[in-house]
């Protein structure tokens, strides 16, 4: 991990959705601040599977804002910052990027031909050796063929002869040039006229007034993001619930680790009506899944949370 992991990390905002396109951030996010957002991109040498992704990883909207609001993030308006380079700045990251490419096709040569040399080490001497033994082999089968033959009746044409290996004629195709992947980076950080440092953002009210942000806007996500708030700091992990019918999934550790425990629904106020179908079904889908459903009432005067646990039991 660098050194500068105490940097804001930059979250790079396209369409209102926050992104982390820099690995070492996604491990930082990861190890040390609990969010584990989603990779949304596909995997170069996989690229019609869906079920390995890469980067850029997607945050959940109550994962940006927390960010910020801890002083953790920076929102970057990631349009803004790539503006049109001039001629000359492109001509030259062309002319290195084909450099570049270039470069790593070279390389990937001189591996190729190591490769080969430790595979097929054999010294002149073994390599005529084998071809005499070729050649032997196909004069034996000549004589067996022309005896033969002499034997059957004199008038009849001998059958033909099979070449050897060294007279048949190369497959076609075999000396075309093979095909090469070259990595191209994904981050817009190398590029020369990618300019952040004018178009980020430090908080949600500089974000709202550049027009880079607008989450939350209304009570409900202003909820959602309270309630994501307080459990984390409680040390658990979050994750999206709509899989299992709810806002959130809480984890007690890394979801690489642990299953959730929770399937969290987030309500406007401690006092929201809820229908006994809801009740029911929550307790029983989370029982199913072996989770228990938490009710989350957010009060927006006392800027409190409260919970409630629904868990499916036998009667009687």
């Amino acid at each position: 991990m660098s050194s500068d992991s105490h940097r804001p990390i930059s979250l790079r905002v396209s369409n209102n959705r926050a992104y982390v396109w820099d690995v070492e951030d996604i491990a930082t996010l990861r190890a040390e601040h609990h969010i584990c957002g989603v990779l949304t991109g596909t995997l170069p040498h996989l690229s019609q599977q869906n079920v390995f992704l890469g980067i850029p990883l997607l945050l959940m909207p109550e994962e940006a804002v927390l960010l910020l609001d801890k002083k953790l993030a920076v929102l970057v308006d990631d349009a803004r910052a790539h503006p049109s380079p001039s001629p000359d700045t492109l001509a030259r990251w062309t002319t290195a990027r084909r450099e570049s490419a270039q470069l790593q096709i070279a390389a990937a040569l001189e591996a190729a031909a190591k490769e080969r040399a430790g595979r097929h080490s054999m010294t002149e001497d073994a390599l005529r050796k084998r071809r005499e033994r070729e050649e032997r082999r196909a004069a034996a089968a000549r004589a067996r063929a022309l005896a033969e033959t002499a034997e059957r009746d004199p008038m009849v044409p001998a059958p033909p002869l099979t070449a050897s290996a060294a007279d048949r004629p190369a497959t076609p195709g075999v000396g075309a040039a093979p095909a090469y992947t070259v990595t191209v980076p994904a981050s817009s950080a190398s590029l020369p006229w990618y300019a952040p440092d004018h178009r980020t953002c430090t908080s949600l009210a500089d974000a709202r007034a550049a027009g880079v942000w607008t989450y939350p806007a209304d009570l409900h996500e202003r909820a959602r993001c309270a309630v994501f708030r307080d459990l984390w700091e409680q040390g658990f992990f979050m994750g999206g619930g709509i899989r299992f019918g709810g806002d959130f999934l809480v984890y007690p550790g890394d979801p690489l680790r642990y299953h959730s425990h929770f399937t969290a629904t987030v309500h406007d106020a401690p006092i929201s009506t809820i229908r006994p179908m809801e009740i029911v079904a929550h307790g029983r889908l989370g029982t199913a899944t072996k989770k228990a459903h938490l009710l989350c009432g957010w009060d927006d005067v006392k800027q409190e949370v409260s919970y409630f646990s629904i868990e499916w039991a036998g009667f009687g």
